[in-house]
């Protein structure tokens, strides 16, 4: 099922019984994904997925900084959504950076392409007085 389609609405105490190599379903965003035919392929190994399993794993798959492939790769395994009454909130957890957002690409400007300019400034400027 695609998230394109019709949703499928889950209750948390369904979601927490898959929790197993037979059936591993996981919560991001309040998304709930089947992983478990994908056990097996994940390249962080199958336990820590069956560590999340059956539960929230917003902060998990955020720390570790997914690639944008393993994001797209989600929507295979999405199956449905949350209910409203268990979702998580977002303002109750730290927020969550995605990468190749606007922040983090900003971030990426200021933490390396900038000091970089400068440092490459100072170098061209010493080197211009040291050869006069």
């Amino acid at each position: 099922m695609s998230e394109c389609e019709e949703k499928k609405v889950f209750r948390l105490e369904e979601v927490k019984k898959h929790n197993n190599v037979q059936s591993a379903w996981i919560v991001v965003h309040n998304k709930i994904y089947d992983v478990t035919k994908f056990l097996e392929e994940h390249p962080g190994g199958e336990e820590v997925l069956l560590e999340q399993a059956g539960q929230d794993a917003t902060e998990s798959f955020e720390d570790v900084g997914h690639s944008s492939d393993a994001r797209e790769m989600q929507k295979d395994y999405y199956i449905g959504e949350l209910h409203p009454d268990d979702q998580f909130k977002e303002n109750s957890r730290s927020k969550y950076v995605t990468l190749g957002n606007e922040e983090s690409q900003a971030s990426a400007l200021s933490n390396w392409v900038i000091p970089g300019l400068v440092a490459l400034g100072v170098a061209l400027i010493y080197r211009f007085y040291m050869s006069t």
